[in-house]
């Protein structure tokens, strides 16, 4: 008896187009990889820019720490990921500070082959050559498969092979999606509006905050809060964007209420898109966006419903998700952030909606490395918790902390939240009292 052992690089699935739906079946490889993306680039000029515009921000270091001055710090690499259609490139700067991600639609290239699929290499030299050498009007192809991307032109070809990503992007990539969620459009500037404000950005760095505001057509900073204003820390962190906005047909501007920005720059069917967190030395990956969803018991039904719902969507909006499997809309969004932990969703700003991905990172290590996750969980399996009425008392180092919800928001009385709020997510006495119930049973 001969035995047979088959191995598929990816499964298969069903992707959503305005058309309809297309089945891709995964097929056993035989030799030769096979590529999940090829096509020939439209306007390869601005799509080379705007990649090496990504590779730029995961190998700038916009905040060092004083205790690593002296130590060199390793570049992290470009995850690239192909679904409906879509090919995304996203990443974050070493210190996890800024995000960025190049979309490129579907008018953007001509395909041969457009299929899901994830990997993640590093842009060496000579990648970031080759893409810096594509003339305007030139051809250039983009071919990726799960172990290496090869950029080719009439002059010649660079080939970069799957490297490990460090595990420090896997907190980021879960808590990015998280900021971005939250975050509203709040103004455009055109493309000819975009560069002046770049250019008159300070080219050292600044300390404290600095607002920016819409006036007319343009744009004005200042260090203090004016009606319509967006909040920036670390603003000469958008200096990256200056050289991209050349060829940016505009530049929207989002925000949410926890200080974190994201800038989107527009070219027909390409988008870049930098993430600022809220200050130069705050990383993403410590935020602790993530910790309401870690905590929260799971609703298996809907969370198992929407992970099966999931085909590679480009778009998936919580209200109209909830109505295709039956579930509230409150359920979805639940489900989705959820998925988005697990690096299962990513969010599109431009869109408004989540959109389905699979990141080639382990995300059952999420929890392990969220230490007020794991010292809450332990504070709720040893009774750490002790309720008077609505208002929740949890032991403390030396004393018990009173944990409430005032106007629908938790409070609470230790050192963490006085310093922070809730801008960097919950401390661990609030998830306790979340695992532990969330609510009192009005008595003493």
């Amino acid at each position: 008896m001969i035995e047979y052992a088959y191995r598929y690089e990816h499964c298969s699935s069903v992707q959503s187009a305005e058309a309809g739906s297309r089945i891709h079946l995964a097929a056993m490889r035989y030799g030769e990889r096979q590529a999940f993306f090829s096509a020939a680039l439209r306007e390869a000029r601005c799509a080379a820019d705007w990649m090496l515009g990504l590779a730029q921000v995961v190998n700038t270091r916009f905040y060092v720490p004083p205790a690593m001055v002296a130590r060199r710090l390793a570049a992290a690499d470009p995850v690239i990921t192909c679904g409906a259609e879509r090919l995304r490139l996203e990443g974050f700067s070493p210190c996890c500070g800024a995000y960025a991600r190049v979309d490129l639609l579907p008018g953007a290239y001509e395909a041969t082959r457009a299929e899901a699929g994830t990997t993640n290499v590093d842009f060496r030299p000579e990648m970031r050559a080759a893409l810096a050498g594509v003339r305007h009007g030139e051809a250039a192809r983009l071919t990726v498969s799960a172990e290496e991307v090869e950029f080719s032109t009439g002059s010649g070809s660079a080939v970069e092979r799957k490297v490990r990503l460090p595990v420090r992007w896997l907190k980021g990539f879960a808590e990015v999606q998280a900021h971005q969620a939250r975050m509203k459009p709040r103004f455009t500037l055109s493309g000819a509006m975009a560069q002046r404000f770049l250019r008159e950005l300070p080219r050292t760095t600044t300390r404290g905050d600095v607002w920016v505001t819409p006036v007319g057509a343009a744009v004005r900073m200042s260090r203090s809060a004016m009606p319509g204003a967006v909040r920036v820390g670390g603003i000469e962190r958008l200096r990256i964007l200056a050289p991209l906005a050349r060829q940016a047909q505009s530049l929207t501007v989002y925000a949410g209420e926890d200080g974190a920005t994201a800038w989107q720059l527009t070219r027909a069917e390409m988008r870049f898109l930098l993430a600022l967190s809220p200050q130069a030395n705050r990383g993403f990956s410590g935020e602790g966006q993530v910790l309401f969803p870690l905590a929260a018991e799971p609703a298996r039904k809907a969370l198992g419903a929407v992970r099966a719902a999931l085909r590679w969507q480009s778009r998936i909006a919580p209200e109209a998700l909830g109505a295709e499997l039956g579930l509230g809309e409150d359920e979805a969004a639940w489900a989705l952030a959820q998925l988005g932990v697990s690096g299962l969703v990513g969010y599109d700003l431009a869109e408004g909606a989540y959109f389905h991905r699979e990141l080639p990172f382990d995300f059952s290590l999420i929890e392990e490395m969220q230490p007020r996750l794991k010292e809450a969980r332990r504070l709720a399996a040893e009774s750490g918790v002790r309720w008077e009425g609505e208002e929740a008392w949890v032991r403390g180092r030396e004393v018990e902390h009173r944990v409430r919800k005032v106007d629908g928001v938790w409070r609470c009385t230790c050192p963490w939240i006085a310093r922070h709020g809730l801008g960097r997510g919950p401390c661990k006495h609030i998830l306790a009292v979340e695992m532990d119930g969330g609510e009192g049973d009005g008595s003493d």
